[in-house]
């Protein structure tokens, strides 16, 4: 009680002196001597914003099913979630000579039980471009298989290392936004151990 009683007398008291300036305002008048003079004002605002290179991923996860296994192989199939690059940047703002180019590197296959891991050589991919305008200035990476797969060697490294999903020829040339995806392949010997197993794709936008 004791502090809003404080507080309401401390707002009279600007009230009033607020009325009081007031009053004392009006006791003087106004009388413009000679005549008056413009200053134009004027400003230049630069551009706060400039453009930027980026990378965006529409997914965080990509669940793999068996497709095409075979008496020796089991393999299962997926599709990496859209990667979009955008290039906001003027031509001017690009460094003479700058390209672009998103790599992707996986790590083994860890399974929740114990089970023995699988290793990322064994998991490849089929880099797609989405949105080709046909000008070449951009390109998806080679397609990448599996290291049971002996008849794609020696394309048969998987994804234990660094590997191309898109480039741009020249980022001057690669303005604007490119999406690209990949079809996943997992291959393992028929004896795996069953049980869910989980891998980490790191996807690095670099120029």
């Amino acid at each position: 009680m004791m502090k809003r009683a404080i507080t309401k007398r401390m707002s009279v008291a600007a009230v009033g002196g607020v009325l009081l300036a007031g009053v004392a305002g009006a006791a003087f008048a106004e009388e413009q001597v000679g005549d008056g003079n413009d200053v134009d004002v004027s400003v230049t605002i630069e551009d706060a914003n400039p453009g930027v290179l980026a990378m965006s991923v529409a997914g965080t996860s990509s669940a793999l099913a068996e497709d095409g296994s075979t008496a020796t192989v089991r393999q299962f199939t997926g599709t990496l979630p859209t990667v979009t690059v955008t290039d906001t940047r003027t031509a001017e703002e690009i460094p003479d000579g700058a390209y672009w180019w998103v790599e992707g590197t996986a790590s083994a296959f860890t399974g929740d039980a114990g089970q023995a891991p699988i290793g990322a050589e064994n998991l490849g991919w089929v880099p797609a471009l989405l949105n080709d305008d046909g000008s070449g200035a951009v390109a998806e990476g080679d397609n990448v298989a599996p290291a049971l797969d002996e008849t794609e060697a020696p394309n048969n490294v998987g994804l234990e290392g660094r590997e191309l999903l898109a480039m741009a020829v020249t980022s001057e040339e690669a303005i604007g936004s490119w999406q690209a995806n990949a079809g996943l392949v997992l291959q393992v010997p028929v004896d795996t151990a069953p049980g869910s197993y989980s891998s980490t794709l790191t996807l690095s936008l670099f120029e």
